[in-house]
């Protein structure tokens, strides 16, 4: 039987990280960065959603490039554009910011800029192709798993690794993230990427540890820490370099 401490958490990462219409439990005083190594199950369950909709509108004769779109969209219904969110923040404040603090403050500003939305376009369009080249529904399940699982594992580690940017704010807010924690979140986002095969698995493990470092490094030279933000646009960047890996792992 599954502890109760650990569907708390689950549920906890499914509540902040998505916008599924979930029932109202007790979490019992557990805070986020307690639950972070939960991030990969809700990967899990945001690249079930986007697969179901994939296969379903194959099934339903739309080609590839719509189908894609679609379970794209849905991944991005899933979550709220979360992660998109914190991803055209970053490009915004590390781009037109000229100080540590005037970074920040733009990082903080809800209007988007140039910035911003060309991260987002680049993303998506990364994303959309990858998926769209894909000949099979089960490709495009496979990817998705290991793409949005994986990305989240990096998420507790993250957080663990760099100290918060700011006093306030949702990443402090969130509080320290153990050790144990972090590792738990990453084993399980690890695991998730031998849904490429072992040569996948392999190839994304390296090429998501130098993504981790050089975005770490960047982190701490631009603004000295993490925010909320920076961990969403982590996990946009591991996602797209997942999807690049299975482009050719799945082929």
């Amino acid at each position: 039987m599954i502890p109760r401490q650990v569907l708390d958490d689950i549920a906890l990462c499914l509540v902040f990280f998505t916008r599924l219409p979930l029932p109202v439990v007790d979490l019992r005083g557990r805070n986020l960065a307690a639950a972070i190594w939960a991030a990969p199950v809700v990967g899990l369950a945001v690249a079930l959603i986007g697969a179901v909709v994939y296969a379903v509108a194959t099934k339903l004769g739309l080609a590839a490039g719509p189908a894609a779109a679609l379970a794209l969209a849905a991944t991005l219904l899933a979550t709220g554009c979360l992660h998109e969110d914190g991803f055209s923040d970053v490009a915004d404040g590390f781009g037109g910011g000229k100080t540590r603090e005037k970074k920040l403050e733009i990082m903080r500003d809800s209007r988007i800029g140039t910035y911003g939305a060309c991260a987002l376009g680049v993303s998506l369009l990364i994303r959309w192709s990858v998926l769209s080249e894909f000949a099979s529904p089960a490709q495009v399940f496979w990817a998705l798993i290991a793409a949005h699982a994986a990305s989240r594992g990096l998420l507790g580690a993250f957080m663990h690794l760099l100290p918060p940017a700011r006093s306030d704010g949702l990443s402090a807010d969130a509080g320290t993230v153990s050790a144990e924690a972090a590792g738990i979140g990453a084993m399980l986002g690890a695991v998730a990427l031998l849904a490429l095969g072992l040569g996948g698995a392999i190839a994304s493990l390296v090429l998501l540890g130098l993504l981790f470092t050089a975005f770490r490094a960047l982190c701490l030279n631009q603004i000295g820490g993490q925010t909320g933000d920076t961990v969403g646009a982590l996990q946009q960047l591991g996602e797209i370099a997942i999807l690049l890996v299975a482009s050719v792992a799945l082929s």
